[in-house]
């Protein structure tokens, strides 16, 4: 393939995942179909299918390509301000439109398509938890979080009450309930005295 035609595919690529973000923020994702973003973008939706599968498929590639960018992950060696920099940065990116209620009706949709589910954890979730996981090993390593800490454990504490609260109770993600959230789980996972833990054995 040329130059030029990568170029264009590339920018057809770009223009048809818009356009479906478009759709679904205006008609919401049940509504949302491939005629009806073929028919926005001015392509076949034989030129759709070609690259995505499905619906699902489709959506899950526009919603991710408008969101990765703002979510690496910072290490200036203070664990709880990385922690809260990071997760205030998901909170503000995913706590709000238009890419929150994309992101709930992908995550919905991830219920009703293993596809759909199987590439959400692959390239979202897991790196995600990966790359937290990581910058909580490295302040262990560094005296910070308590040696026996299970951080796999602690991923999913901290994910959990901002996942339930995102997609069950619909309620605010705000920066106070992040520092909440932050603070309850720090409790168990800071290094405690030799005669504290004695005393709590």
């Amino acid at each position: 393939m040329s130059d030029d035609r990568r170029t264009r595919a590339a920018d057809r690529t770009q223009a048809i995942m818009r356009t479906t973000l478009e759709l679904a923020q205006e008609v919401g994702y049940a509504k949302l179909s491939i005629e009806g973003v073929a028919a926005r973008s001015g392509v076949g939706k034989h030129t759709i299918y070609r690259r995505w599968p499905s619906k699902g498929a489709l959506f899950l590639d526009a919603v991710l390509s408008s969101g990765e960018p703002a979510l690496d992950y910072p290490d200036t060696g203070d664990i709880v301000a990385d922690l809260r920099q990071q997760i205030h940065a998901a909170v503000d990116l995913l706590g709000q439109p238009p890419l929150g209620p994309l992101y709930r009706a992908l995550v919905g949709e991830a219920q009703h398509d293993p596809m759909v589910a199987a590439a959400l954890n692959e390239r979202f979730i897991r790196p995600q938890a990966d790359r937290t996981v990581a910058r909580l090993r490295s302040a262990q390593q560094q005296g910070q979080l308590s040696p026996d800490f299970d951080l796999d454990v602690a991923m999913a504490i901290l994910s959990g009450p901002l996942y339930f609260r995102f997609l069950i109770t619909q309620e605010p993600l705000t920066h106070e309930y992040v520092e909440r959230v932050l603070m309850a789980l720090l409790v168990g996972m800071t290094p405690r005295s030799r005669g504290a833990q004695q005393a709590s054995m």
